[in-house]
């Protein structure tokens, strides 16, 4: 259970005033917790890991959304 602690010491990071780099470490990280979460949820498909991870891929996007900068438009 020690992922599933890990993942929620992530949640309650601040994420204000990043750097580049700190947004791709944070990126990495969540996508790490995610794929370790995921192999718990195989096992034993406990809805509240599910959600967990739900969460940890909406942190996710929004940072690598951030990363990527607004599209260009013609």
């Amino acid at each position: 259970m020690d992922v599933i602690n890990q993942a929620l010491e992530f949640e309650q990071r601040k994420m204000k005033s990043l750097s580049t780099s700190d947004r791709v470490k944070i990126s990495r990280e969540a996508k790490r917790l995610i794929l370790d979460l995921n192999q718990i949820y195989k096992q034993k498909k406990d809805e509240n890991i599910m959600d967990i991870m739900k969460r940890l891929t909406a942190i996710k996007q929004k940072v690598e959304k951030r990363l990527k900068g607004a599209p260009l438009t013609a």
